[in-house]
This record gives structure tokens, C-alpha cells and sequence, in this order.
């Protein structure tokens, strides 16, 4: 491994310091002069460096002083990727050391070994599967200092059969100091935690839950630290972290208790409005909701604030699941939760692109109010600067712009009915500030957004959450994680899916007594409108549908007629994605279709985005000969 130049100097430093530590050119004399005295004959003048060599193995120098260096240590068989900043899983059942590795010697890092699991109840009766045999799997998912992890999926069992091993890197994060060794003195002043989740799936890969269970787990340091700090240093430095944290959310309760009632006074009616200052998360602590969105960058995995929206719109809606009655569960995941589920509730959906609008520098809130037949809900509203206010439906994509009506005036015209789904509006958020809706009427249709107005928005102080959801205010919150790039093969599932659909067709064909006959350039001739079906979703701007139409045109002979039908997925099941095509009347009748020289066609297009997330357009179509 080459190392520049600054970093090679700072290693042989580091060298130079604990050889004079350890004394070891004073022991090395020691063994040169007893080694001549002792071994070297009177006729002989020199004595060669393998001499030396053996005399300092044999008295154990050498191994001393690899050792006390921490560059080899004893039993592993696996080498590690050469990338410090690479996220690197080790896996190995039988050793708990690292050995001979090509990690970055000025850095540190925390070995987390997972060494198995037990206590997850729920899958005691489960039987133990076969080899070969599908099954339910769990998988761990960590997050530490901008480094994501994943497991290998075990099969779920009451005690889970986990041996993984990730290596964390923990490095500095003041200005200069990012390639230093982190001391003892660094390592005290990092509160950041190690966030795990940990999600099951099943055998139809369509269910994902947060599971509840223990999971044994065992923390190394390489190398070790050269001055260990005392465990009354430790606890002392984690009780005033705990002491810090537990005051700022006192205070900030206390704060938020007052601000509500001095809400109330203004109009008693406000306390029937959705004005949402805290929310419980999965692990069931309720935290302030401006802490669940923060500016995310998206790197080079996003493009546009659209196709952003997009990326959150084919992540699966899943509400809360409810135990018992009483309507909606109220829990809001951690923003990790919710990428390793893939799925999540609309407040989950609303804050993660809330998070990433303000990433891409626009002004971002998080709408709570309801729609219709007063539904709570949850929704993204920007505010540009020439006063436009668009309204980001996190769910579906679709965007629209607000325009107010002012109900005392009298109607020169019948206003147009509002094309968005709101009803009303209690609250908006973001990461520095929430606002109380104090107008006359919670409406959408009539509220004026105009968020400086204190007579129409009642504003939290920006110190006071920014006491509690500033990044490191407090270390109760779980930083946010990177988004992770997809691991699909977009042209692979595209075509696996495919298959698995003509076989599906076919075999429902044969049950109706019908012969199957597919035309593959009819079926290379959809993919243009299954693109352009995207790119409408992703920019909201229709293009290449001519040329589409006019190629199907070309390939239809007079006197024959043509039928397509488009659906969209967010799931790659292809069984259950068929499933829900019959139950449309328009595609059951081309999977279906009767008559002369029938033809079929059937095109899969998978879109990827990160998270592996994907957007799944199927078209069916068919053609056949027009009999009067």
C-alpha cells in the first residue's frame, strides 16, 4: 500500500515515537554486544545482519515491537479491501482478531462483530429450514459517522444464526484533522452511535417489519489504544452526556408546553387542529419533529429536486400497523428504518423529501393537516421566492401550486375547485423552524402562507429547537445516513420479470383452452412508451409518444386491431404484479383475447434508484384480425 508523502512522514513519526518508547535501539545494543561476545569466534571480524537478525527474533524484539505497532495481530484467513473509506464487512465464524491487513495505519477503527442472536419469540415454534427450502430472513442494518452496513439475510429463527463482522472507521472531524489517529482523548469526545435496524423479511419478500429480539454483540479497537482512560473517566464523561441531553429536552419541553398554551389563547379552537410539536419513532420515544428532517444530499444518485420526488414516490406505502382499534398508529421511522424497509407511512415519505429539497437549497417544510373526510396526512410544501407556494405530494409525485381565495370577497367568477387533496393544515416544519397555523380557518384552500406573518403562523423560537435538533445537539438523535446507490441490475430484473409474466400469461391461457402466440418485435416496440411513461413521471413533461404511436401503427396490418395496457409497480414480484392485472377488465381482456391470429406482447421495464428502490412499468398488449 503507497501512502503520499505527508502521511508516509506522519507514519514513520509515529514509528520513531513508539520504538523510543519501548527503548528498543537500547535493547538492540544490549543483544549486539552479547551476541559478539558470545557467538562470535575470535578468528572472525564481522558479524552479518542475518546473525543479528536471528539473535532479535530469538530474544523476542521483533515480535515485541510488532505487536506493540498493532500491524499483525493473530488468526484471521480474510484480507480487507484496501479502501479505508470503503464500507467493509468481515466475515468469519471462527476468529475474533484481524490479521495482516492492508487497513490505513494512521487510522482507528471499531471492529463490531455480531456473534448470533436470541429472545425473538415470536419465531419460537418455527421449524428449522431445510436446506435449499425458501424461507423468512432477517437482516442487520448499521449506520456509524456516514458509513452504512448490511448483513447477509439468516433464515428468522428464535435465535438467529448471525456471525458478521463490520469494520467502522472512526476518524476526526475537525478542520485538518480528518486523516489523523483519533487518541483516547478524540475517542471520548465522540457520542455518536452506532444505529442498527433490523429487518425481517418474508418469503415473498413483500412483508418488512422492525423485529424485536437481542442480538449478541462484541466491539474490538485496532489498534488499541496506547493510554486507556479509566472506567471512572468513562462513566463520568457518559453520565454528563446523559445530564446534557436530558436538560436540553427538559427545557425544550418545558418551552413547547408554554408556546402551546399561549396556541390555545388565541382561538380555543386551535386545540382541535393537527399542530404536531412531538412524534414517537419506531423504538416508541417521542422526539420533536423537526428532528426527523434535516438537508440531505443526494450526491450524483439524484439529479433534480423531481427526480427526487420520484425516488421517494416508489418507496412502498405502508401505514403504522395498528394492535387493537382506534384508528391510526402514530409512529414516525428514523430515517434509516425507513431506507432499510423500503417502505413507510406518509409522515416517513414527507420528511425524507422534505430533507432532500432542502438539500438541493429550496425552502422546505413538512405540511401536517388532513384530506378528505378528515384524514391525517402529511405533505411537502416549498415556498419560492417570487411567493409561489407548490404543494409536493410525497406519495404519488405529483406537485401543485397553491393560488388563495379570499372568501369575503365576492365571486366575479365560479373559482375553480382546487386540483390538490388537502383539506386542511395545522402545522408546517422544518429542521429550523415550526410554525402553528393561527388563521381564522385551517382550510388550504383560503390559508395564506405567508410564513413571516406572525398574525397568520405562530413561530417556534429557532433557538429553541435548535437546541434539540441541531446535528450533535443532544446524542438521543440518530444522525441521518447516506443514501446508498441501488444494487439492481435494471436490464437483468427487467428481463427475469418478463419471462416470468409470458409463462404466467401462457399458463392462464391454456387453463381457458387458448393457444399462446407472441410476437417479440410487438413486444421490443412497447419499450419506448414504457420510457416515456417515466420520464413523464420523473419531469412532468410527455415526449416521444409520436414516434411510439407511429411505429405500433407500421407494425399493425390493415384490418387488424391493436390493444395496450400499461401498470405501474413499485414491487419486483412478478406472480403477484400478474395477480393484480386481472383484476383489471381492460388487461384481462388482452391477456385473454379471443379471435383471428392473435398475437401477444409483453414488455418489462425495470428504473432503479437508490435504496434499490425501483419503478416497475409493464405493458400488455395484443393484435388480432378485425372479424364484422
Amino acid at each position: 500500500m503507497s501512502l503520499p508523502p505527508e502521511k508516509a512522514s506522519e507514519l514513520k513519526q509515529l514509528i520513531h515515537q513508539q520504538l523510543s518508547k519501548m527503548d528498543v535501539h537500547g535493547r538492540i545494543r544490549e543483544i549486539l554486544a552479547e551476541t559478539i561476545r558470545e557467538e562470535l569466534a575470535p578468528d572472525q571480524q564481522q558479524l552479518s545482519s542475518e546473525d543479528l537478525i536471528k539473535a532479535l527474533r530469538r530474544r523476542g524484539i521483533i515480535d515485541d515491537v510488532m505487536k506493540e505497532l498493532n500491524f499483525v495481530t493473530d488468526n484471521v484467513d480474510q484480507e480487507l479491501p484496501p479502501s479505508p473509506k470503503q464500507s467493509v464487512c468481515v466475515t468469519d465464524r471462527q476468529s475474533t482478531l484481524l490479521k495482516k491487513t492492508n487497513i490505513d495505519p494512521t487510522r482507528r477503527y471499531l471492529y463490531l462483530q455480531v456473534l448470533g442472536g436470541k429472545a425473538f419469540l415470536e419465531h419460537l415454534q418455527e421449524p428449522e429450514p431445510l436446506p435449499g427450502q425458501v424461507c423468512s430472513t432477517f437482516t442487520l442494518c448499521l449506520h456509524f459517522r456516514n458509513q452504512r452496513f448490511r448483513s447477509k439475510p439468516v433464515p428468522c429463527a428464535c435465535e438467529p444464526d448471525f456471525h458478521d463482522g463490520f469494520l467502522l472507521e472512526v476518524h476526526r472531524e475537525s478542520l485538518g484533522d480528518g486523516t489523523r489517529m483519533a487518541d483516547s482523548t478524540t475517542m471520548l469526545s465522540i457520542s455518536d452511535p452506532i444505529h442498527m435496524v433490523l429487518i425481517k423479511t418474508d418469503i415473498f419478500g413483500t412483508e418488512s417489519k422492525v423485529s424485536v429480539g437481542i442480538l449478541n454483540i462484541k466491539l474490538e479497537m485496532y489498534p488499541p489504544l496506547n493510554q486507556t482512560l479509566s472506567q471512572e473517566v468513562v462513566n463520568t464523561q457518559l453520565a454528563l452526556e446523559r445530564q446534557k441531553t436530558a436538560e436540553k429536552e427538559r427545557l425544550f419541553l418545558v418551552y413547547a408546553k408554554q408556546w402551546w398554551r399561549e396556541y390555545l389563547q388565541i382561538r380555543p379552537s386551535h386545540n382541535s387542529r393537527l399542530v404536531k410539536i412531538f412524534a414517537q419513532d419506531e423504538n416508541g420515544i417521542n422526539r420533536p419533529v423537526c428532528s426527523y428532517v434535516k438537508p440531505l444530499r443526494a450526491g450524483r444518485l439524484l439529479d433534480t429536486p423531481r427526480q427526487a420526488a420520484r425516488f421517494v414516490n416508489v418507496l412502498g406505502y405502508e401505514r403504522a400497523p395498528v394492535i387493537g382499534g382506534g384508528g391510526k398508529q402514530e409512529q414516525w421511522c428514523t430515517l434509516l428504518a425507513f431506507l432499510c424497509r423500503n417502505k413507510g407511512d406518509c409522515e416517513d415519505h414527507a420528511n425524507l423529501l422534505c430533507s432532500l429539497l432542502l438539500g438541493y437549497g429550496l425552502e422546505a417544510f413538512v405540511c401536517v393537516g388532513t384530506k378528505a373526510k378528515g384524514v391525517p396526512h402529511a405533505w411537502v410544501m416549498t415556498c419560492g421566492t417570487d411567493g409561489t407556494i407548490t404543494f409536493w405530494e410525497s406519495l404519488t409525485g405529483h406537485r401543485y401550486i397553491h393560488k388563495s381565495t379570499n372568501p369575503d370577497e365576492p365571486p366575479v367568477a365560479e373559482q375553480p375547485k382546487p386540483l390538490y387533496p388537502y383539506r386542511t393544515i395545522g402545522c408546517v416544519f422544518n429542521h429550523q423552524m415550526f410554525l402553528g397555523n393561527c388563521q381564522s380557518s385551517d382550510s388550504v384552500e383560503i390559508c395564506v402562507f405567508d410564513l413571516n406573518d406572525e398574525s397568520k403562523w405562530k413561530p417556534m423560537s429557532e433557538e429553541a429547537i435548535k437546541s434539540v435538533c441541531a446535528p450533535g445537539a443532544t446524542t438521543s438523535l440518530p444522525p441521518f445516513p447516506p443514501l446508498c446507490a441501488s444494487t439492481i441490475d435494471a436490464s437483468v430484473t427487467s428481463n427475469e420479470i418478463e419471462m416470468q409474466l409470458r409463462l404466467l400469461v401462457s399458463e392462464h391461457r391454456k387453463d381457458l383452452g387458448l393457444t399462446t402466440v407472441w410476437e417479440d418485435q410487438l413486444s421490443y416496440l412497447l419499450s419506448p412508451a414504457l420510457a416515456s411513461y417515466e420520464f413523464e413521471r420523473t419531469t412532468s413533461i410527455s415526449a416521444g409518444n409520436e414516434e411510439f404511436q407511429d411505429a405500433i401503427r407500421r407494425a399493425v396490418p390493415d384490418g387488424h386491431t391493436f390493444k395496450g395496457f400499461p401498470i405501474h409497480f413499485v414491487y419486483r414480484n412478478a406472480r403477484r404484479a400478474f395477480a393484480t392485472c386481472l383484476r383489471s377488465p381492460f388487461c384481462e381482456e388482452i391477456i385473454c383475447c379471443r379471435g383471428d391470429q392473435v398475437r401477444l406482447a409483453v414488455r418489462v421495464r425495470v428504473f432503479t434508484y437508490p435504496e434499490s428502490a425501483c419503478a416497475v412499468w409493464i405493458m400488455f398488449a395484443c393484435k388480432y384480425r378485425s372479424v364484422l
